[in-house]
């Protein structure tokens, strides 16, 4: 059976192991899969800040001074 897998040594924390270890059981999922599934969340959260960055990128600028102001006047501090 051919795989499109790559294989990574990772060290996780001990109790880190025993967690995951204990949600596969749990869930009848293998560690790779849980874990192939956080890290495709973690890379997706991150395109999408960058894609937000990349929106907002001509936005002007707000000096911390300026928002602290502005947070005053509209109550919210």
């Amino acid at each position: 059976m051919t795989t499109l897998s790559k294989r990574s040594t990772i060290y996780l924390d001990p109790s880190l192991h025993q967690a995951l270890r204990i949600k596969a059981l749990e869930t009848s999922r293998s560690m790779s899969e849980i874990i192939n599934e956080a890290v495709k969340e973690a890379l997706a959260e991150d395109a999408e800040d960058l894609a937000v960055f990349d929106e907002r990128h001509d936005e002007p600028l707000t000096s911390y001074e300026q928002m602290i102001k502005r947070l005053k006047k509209d109550g919210r501090i």
